[in-house]
């Protein structure tokens, strides 16, 4: 009995403390080809606001990387970063999206939304051809213009206060689309952006290449995003580069929080130290545990 009463009080906890917010389909986005890697409509979970927030609007972007070349799309095509299909019906609001004033005291009572990520690009790409064979639908730019279309029409457009966030690949593309992101709501709205660790650097490897630029070059290149990015940048140099919070961020009008850890695991991982670059392994313990790094691999890091 001892372990249905622990059980019981688990599920009792997690009903009090725990937000599970219903998933949503932008049906109409369809017939506009705004759709996921898979073709299937965009989703985001939104908790209405109350109160004094009921008229500010919180919008988190969720992150989980990129997709390069068409290989690297097929396989998410068949997971929840590529296919609203694969998307979990319920997810559980915290931290910033919490609705509970001791855990998220500045934005619990706002409306509060998070946009499932599922094309791959930081909701940059569009292309308009479709290949026959692989049936990958480049479409990022056009799944954030669509979504943003039903939270305007869902009360957003009345907005007081409106904040654009978003974490990795999503904190990207909160920078990336934070001045169109104003653009969209009234003058009179007060509009700021937030990037959670994603605020990726264009630096060389340990093997003095530049892997990450050409990565990042594919990106832009699979998924048409030149288009996408802020003119302000693709006006004065490569548009793969402008894919870069350093080319990028100088040039944006509306005010941006950046917050990034100094040591930026990701980043080392798979900028600093990508396995192409370290074909012996000579930085797997390090990328594991910091304290297992030499001092010239730290002293690297901090360079």
């Amino acid at each position: 009995m001892e372990w249905l009463r622990i059980t019981l009080c688990l599920v009792i906890l997690l009903r009090t403390e725990g937000l599970y917010v219903n998933i949503t389909y932008v049906q109409t986005a369809v017939a506009k080809g705004a759709v996921c890697l898979d073709g299937s409509p965009p989703a985001y979970h939104l908790d209405r606001g109350f109160g004094a927030g009921v008229n500010n609007w919180l919008v988190q972007i969720e992150g989980g990387g990129w997709c390069n070349n068409v290989t690297t799309c097929l396989a998410r095509k068949t997971n929840r970063l590529g296919s609203s299909k694969q998307m979990i019906k319920q997810l559980a609001f915290s931290a910033i999206l919490s609705d509970k004033p001791q855990f998220n005291p500045d934005f619990y009572n706002w409306n509060r939304v998070k946009i499932r990520y599922c094309d791959g690009s930081s909701f940059t790409g569009d292309v308009e051809a479709v290949d026959p064979v692989t049936k990958l639908y480049y479409r990022g730019a056009r799944v954030f213009v669509a979504v943003m279309e039903e939270l305007l029409a869902k009360g957003m457009k009345n907005a007081q206060n409106a904040v654009l966030s978003g974490c990795s690949a999503g904190g990207l593309a909160s920078i990336l689309h934070c001045d169109s992101f104003k653009a969209l709501l009234p003058v009179r709205t007060k509009v700021k952006c937030f990037s959670d660790a994603g605020y990726f650097i264009n630096t060389k490897d340990i093997s003095a290449a530049d892997h990450i630029e050409a990565y990042f070059n594919d990106v832009v290149t699979t998924h048409g995003s030149a288009k996408n990015l802020p003119i302000s940048c693709t006006s004065k140099m490569k548009p793969s580069l402008c894919f870069f919070p350093q080319y990028v961020s100088k040039e944006i009008r509306t005010p941006l929080f950046v917050i990034n850890a100094a040591y930026d695991s990701w980043q080392i991982k798979n900028i600093l130290a990508p396995g192409v670059a370290d074909p012996h392994g000579i930085w797997h313990d390090c990328k594991t545990d910091i304290t297992k790094c030499s001092t010239d691999q730290l002293r690297t890091m901090q360079d």
